[in-house]
């Protein structure tokens, strides 16, 4: 089925158990704001693009608050679908390309959100997709970095997110690194490097 399937399913099936009101490591979002937002994003662009065109807002937030009144399960069952025919994460090398590390994100969203998570066991199908996915954003997460910053996976190949001075370097698997890239704190990695620029690499705001 491929990452980007088996994430949306795994999500899914989540969103079932915990339902329309538990936490997410998204702010404020709860379960039903990230399932309102993932059908926005695959269903209806038109109506996302109201949050950054002020002539589209009204009907965004119409668009919006519509989803967000739908019985739970229907809502779940629609990001479950997937996105429809006409848009091209329909096909499956781009929903492999761009689906993988964002269903993988939310995913952990809702896991890890909830008391007493832990790190999934390491799978080498998932971690090479997510480390392609990394590869081709890093330089966009951390660009705005003052200092340079390496991500390293356990074999020991790296990705020179940004190149700088100095050096911080982040080391762990790439479901782990690619967490951290988004901007989620709840990860299990290795830091090395000057505690100063460690810290200004964390505050950085990273998340897309």
């Amino acid at each position: 089925m491929g990452v980007a399937n088996d994430e949306r399913r795994e999500l899914c099936d989540l969103f079932e158990q915990v339902g329309p009101d538990a936490p997410t490591l998204c702010g404020e979002w709860r379960t039903r704001d990230l399932a309102v937002h993932l059908v926005l994003r695959e269903r209806r662009p038109d109506a996302l693009a109201g949050k950054f065109v002020k002539a589209l807002a009204e009907r965004g937030d119409k668009v919006e608050q519509e989803l967000r009144e739908k019985p739970w399960p229907e809502l779940v069952g629609t990001v479950r679908e997937g996105a429809p025919k006409w848009n091209p994460l329909s096909i499956g090398a781009v929903d492999a390309a761009v689906n993988s590390a964002e269903f993988f994100v939310h995913h952990e969203d809702v896991r890890r959100a909830q008391a007493g998570w832990q790190a999934r066991p390491s799978d080498p199908e998932r971690e090479e997709a997510l480390w392609k996915s990394l590869s081709r954003m890093a330089k966009i997460f951390y660009g705005r970095s003052p200092v340079g910053v390496v991500l390293r996976r356990p074999d020991g190949t790296e990705i020179a997110a940004k190149r700088g001075p100095r050096t911080v370097r982040f080391s762990g698997e790439p479901s782990e690194l690619l967490l951290h890239a988004f901007g989620r704190k709840q990860v299990t990695i290795e830091t090395e490097g000057n505690d100063a620029d460690v810290l200004a690499v964390e505050d950085l705001r990273r998340s897309l």
